[in-house]
């Protein structure tokens, strides 16, 4: 057990954060807190490490564990360069290696016992920097950095000059390079692209310590985590396993808590029917009764109303006006900054009810590319054309436009006044606003909420063609819940960027990767473009060498790619079988004319002629042998 986290409680003033908090994380264990925004996850961190003091409970770790700590945000500041801050982390292995550089030197100058003694030092420095792998450290620097996606050029740039991710990124790598026993990582995902994710979700997977992450990335969490620790109101949930398992059980888990609130809300209800007409008779014996079965139904402990994650109102979305089938053409569209070009030569057709999500490496040009796409930008060449009747929507995290003095109803029956008040309720209801959380104004909105309000206004609206830039910015789990499911019952044409693998995965039916200045289009979801990633690269930028303009390779063209292979590949096959063959006719020809040759009188009485023969013989038995073997194996491949 590395960490004990008993019973923590703390409030703020009258406001209840965390109530008995209670969990455990075991070396070398791989975990996560999940919890909607503002659930006390990165408090209960801050408990942990002893920034905040709890009000009740114990954090309990092993002796002499050394633990690191990466905080939201950072307030790194200094001279020196990316490369030399993280490198400070290992001046340990800096002393040491310039200690034995020393004593080599003086080892070349001294005799007698003086060598003696400064070889024995020798020894044990060498043997101290080897036990810490002091010959990879530089490496591993190197390793991480890259890794998080810092180019080598960027490697001198000075830490007073890099924008507050930049900060966040030099802070998780130094955790990274640091051999400790416990890590507790909170959000080390938000300023990280896709690529880099990828990495440090393999770099966790290897650490040789435990890591306690506070995430809304489920699929990084389904990567990583063995145990997730849900903090719901105020309390906490343990779950073994990874992001979909802990879903799967936790569907359980609330459709039972959802039965035995209503089970018991009918059982009271039921007692005071009974109690109520026990009263009505007005007799003392049942009047008795009644107060007996009111002092049972006072000491009983109520359940709380179990949250919903989604109301059980389902909402399709479908748009008043069908665009024609191509929605959006582009053809070799060209934009760049300065002399670097972000794109070249992008082209593809996006057609009626797909989703397509546009995915890269930070820099590769996405928000550019929708903000031509827009027209809130020119391109340096090429063309952008939308279909016929197509309505162009747009979502983002700003959520502006919104009057804050308003209600959540008033701002979506003030936009669509033919709706009735029940069906305004409803859509509100599919996004998460139920009761009397209608009547919140705007102002008082989280992020999330809005993120919401906006979506539901937009997929309302007379917009056939969504265009969505990073629409799960800053929004927590269950709100990402919400805005998938309603995309997903949207039957117009969706484009969007995101770097969120599990949001793709759920919502998109085909992927533009913006790599190397071009796109390479997949027809399916995140998980689709994982397995055909490596292949389709290597088929288009194979190409590139021998072609000057690469089209925008599809499914097909692989496909028809991989069957020209396999052609190939077969002809060969066959070709080299038959010539197999031929050759083991021959042998078999020429060991036979050997035999009848000392039968021959003349040979068979000839010890010198006859064991020349028999040389023969047996050279020609063994490579037989060796052609039939190799004819065995390329028969079975066949």
């Amino acid at each position: 057990m590395i960490l004990t986290v008993n019973k923590i409680s703390l409030a703020f003033g009258e406001k209840e954060v965390l109530r008995d908090i209670t969990f455990t994380i075991n070396e070398y264990e791989k975990a996560a807190i999940i919890g909607i925004n503002g659930a006390g996850k990165s408090t209960l961190l801050k408990i942990i490490m002893g920034e905040l003091q709890a009000d009740a409970g114990d954090i309990i770790l092993a002796k002499g564990a050394k633990v690191g700590y990466l905080a939201q945000h950072q307030d790194l500041n200094g001279t020196r360069s990316i490369y030399n801050e993280i490198l400070s982390i290992k001046q340990n292995l800096i002393s040491l290696e310039e200690r034995m550089r020393n004593l080599e030197i003086s080892m070349k100058h001294a005799e007698g016992d003086k060598l003696t003694e400064l070889c024995d030092e020798y020894t044990k420095v060498t043997h101290a920097f080897e036990s810490e792998n002091g010959y990879a450290y530089r490496s591993q620097v190197v390793g991480v950095l890259k890794g998080l996606g810092f180019t080598e050029e960027e490697f001198e740039k000075p830490i007073s000059v890099l924008s507050g991710g930049e900060r966040t990124r030099v802070a998780l790598a130094k955790l990274l390079v640091t051999p400790y026993d416990l890590i507790l990582l909170d959000e080390p995902t938000n300023h990280l692209d896709m690529s880099s994710i990828q990495w440090l979700e393999t770099f966790l997977q290897n650490y040789k310590g435990a890591v306690l992450v506070v995430s809304h990335d489920r699929y990084f969490m389904n990567k990583i985590a063995s145990k997730i620790v849900e903090i719901e109101n105020t309390k906490s949930l343990s779950f073994s396993g990874n992001y979909e398992q802990y879903a799967e059980k936790k569907a359980l888990v609330r459709e039972a808590e959802r039965k035995a609130y209503l089970n018991q809300q009918a059982e009271i209800k039921h007692q005071e029917e009974v109690i109520a007409k026990l009263k009505s008779f007005n007799r003392e014996k049942s009047i008795k009764r009644a107060e007996s079965r009111e002092k049972a139904l006072d000491k009983v402990e109520r359940l709380e109303k179990p949250m919903e994650v989604r109301d059980s109102m389902r909402l399709e979305f479908h748009p008043n006006v069908v665009s024609g089938n191509d929605v959006l053409m582009i053809e070799d569209l060209r934009k760049g900054f300065a002399s670097e070009p972000l794109f070249s030569n992008l082209n593809c057709t996006i057609h009626r009810g797909e989703h397509v999500a546009i995915i890269g490496d930070n820099g590769a040009g996405k928000t550019t590319l929708l903000k031509i796409i827009r027209g809130l930008l020119p391109a340096d060449s090429g063309l952008v054309r939308e279909g016929a009747k197509v309505y162009q929507g747009y979502y983002d995290q700003e959520q502006q436009g919104f009057d804050p003095e308003k209600t959540v109803f008033d701002e979506l029956h003030d936009a669509y006044p033919d709706m009735t008040n029940t069906q305004v309720r409803n859509t509100l209801a599919a996004f998460l606003f139920t009761g009397d959380e209608v009547f919140q104004q705007i102002k008082s909105l989280s992020g999330g909420e809005r993120g919401r309000l906006s979506l539901a206004k937009l997929l309302l609206s007379n917009a056939n063609f969504l265009i969505l830039d990073e629409p799960t910015n800053h929004l927590d789990i269950r709100s990402k819940e919400i805005l998938e499911e309603a995309l997903r019952s949207y039957t117009g044409t969706l484009l969007y960027v995101s770097h969120d693998r599990y949001f793709i995965n759920r919502t998109a039916t085909r992927i533009l990767n913006l790599t190397r200045n071009r796109f390479i289009d997949y027809d399916g979801n995140y998980d689709y473009y994982l397995e055909k990633k490596d292949t389709m690269e290597q088929v288009v930028f194979g190409e590139e060498k021998a072609v000057e303009k690469v089209e925008v390779i599809t499914e097909n063209k692989l496909d028809w790619q991989a069957k020209k292979e396999a052609q190939a590949n077969k002809r060969k096959l066959e070709n080299r079988i038959q010539k197999i063959e031929e050759q083991i006719a021959k042998l078999e020809s020429e060991i036979a004319d050997i035999d009848a040759k000392m039968l021959l009188p003349e040979i068979c009485t000839n010890s010198f002629e006859l064991g020349k023969l028999a040389a023969e013989k047996d050279e020609k038995d063994t490579k037989l042998m060796e052609l039939m073997e190799e004819w065995e194996e390329l028969s079975s491949e066949e």
